[in-house]
């Protein structure tokens, strides 16, 4: 075993997450209710980048406070989705197999 080859690549394979972190800070993903009054906009990092409301919202409180949490959660979750995907990736592509840790990615 090349203890010295797998730390190189270890270095590596930590240098390409950390690039990946940073294409994801300028992946945007839109996402709005589904009456299309609320618009939310947030990288693959999870930083919401605009809200849009429509005016008819701005009556009730509640009814904007409700569209708030779902349309936002919703963009979370698919934000999240795609930050794993891509981390995911460049893991399983660049870690070097280490006996026993072969099943640390599946």
């Amino acid at each position: 075993m090349d203890l010295m080859g797998m730390m190189g690549k270890l270095k590596e394979t930590q240098q390409k997450i950390e690039d990946t972190k940073k294409r994801l800070d300028t992946v945007l993903i839109d996402e709005q209710s589904a009456d299309g009054l609320l618009k939310i906009t947030i990288t693959a990092s999870r930083k919401i980048k605009t809200v849009s409301i429509d005016d008819s919202l701005l009556e009730d409180k509640e009814q904007l406070e409700d569209y708030l949490i779902v349309t936002m959660n919703k963009a979370i979750e698919k934000a999240t989705s795609v930050n794993e995907q891509e981390l995911d990736a460049v893991a399983k592509m660049d870690m070097p197999m280490i006996p026993g840790m072969d099943n640390l990615f599946k």
